[in-house]
């Protein structure tokens, strides 16, 4: 591999600290394309900061403060819903690479092969929706956005295997289970381009929980220690939330997430 003088850290943390969206997605893209072409360093020289750059707007709110999405299925539902969606995805791109700043050097370069790819596909993601917004007359940043989505990388910022537990077995996980039918409700909205969209992210979703149980598994091989155990006992410590059904199982299984995982989670978050 040729050696440039940039490092594959710093390339990460220039996504990070990038705040303007579109220059984000280049920057992602850019890191993507540089290591894939041997251009990048396998060093880790930079610290990952503790808050990634963000845009004036949208507005950052807590949960209880965001605004309801009106009638579903009208047009406004539909454009908060995309807007939603493109900051999950926003927000994602900075969990890609600071997972590889500050995880990748406990693991081999083939972790970053996979979340450099992940990286890369959350970028494409965000691009299509916020051009899908455009294209519906609004844009990313129009309306406010939850504010808590960065709080799974700061409760899992000292623990690889916590941050893999929480984040693609659990959020992205989460994901897969609600995906389907948001896809028929904008299929029956007449929306065919906006559920085209949200199908591509799904499949595309699978792939990120497969990394994400594969390496979790990794590490847990690499410690000695049985891996769904272990996954059930980070979820309860760090996640901020519940495990709860309806679940995809035929979706889980394709990303080799056995119920094994999450139904005893489920029972517990029963009431």
């Amino acid at each position: 591999m040729p050696r440039t003088g940039t490092s594959l850290a710093a390339a990460c943390r220039a996504v990070l600290t990038t705040a303007e969206p579109s220059a984000k997605v280049k920057a992602a893209r850019a890191a993507a394309r540089a290591w894939r072409r041997g251009e990048l360093d396998f060093a880790f020289d930079v610290a990952m900061p503790a808050q990634p750059g963000r845009p004036a707007r949208p507005e950052l709110l807590p949960p209880n403060r965001m605004p309801k999405r009106g009638r579903a299925g009208s047009p406004r539902s539909r454009i908060a819903l995309l807007h939603a969606l493109a900051h999950i995805e926003f927000v994602a791109i900075d969990l890609a690479f600071d997972l590889i700043g500050r995880f990748g050097a406990a693991f081999p370069p083939d972790f970053t092969d996979d979340w450099i790819g992940v990286g890369a596909d959350e970028a494409m993601h965000f691009a299509l929706l916020d051009r899908r917004l455009r294209a519906l007359g609004s844009h990313y940043g129009a309306l406010p956005a939850h504010a808590g989505l960065w709080q799974a990388a700061e409760a899992t910022a000292h623990n690889p295997l916590a941050r893999l537990a929480v984040v693609p077995m659990v959020l992205e996980a989460r994901g897969l289970d609600v995906t389907p039918a948001t896809v028929a409700s904008f299929e029956a909205a007449g929306d065919a381009r906006s559920a085209t969209i949200l199908s591509r992210i799904y499949r595309d979703e699978i792939r990120h929980v497969t990394a994400g149980r594969r390496w979790f598994e990794y590490g847990c091989a690499r410690e000695g220690i049985a891996p769904i155990p272990r996954w059930q006992h980070l979820v309860r410590k760090y996640f901020r939330g519940a495990v709860k059904p309806p679940f995809n199982d035929s979706a889980h299984e394709s990303a080799g997430l056995s119920r094994d995982y999450y139904a005893a989670l489920a029972q517990q978050s029963s009431p």
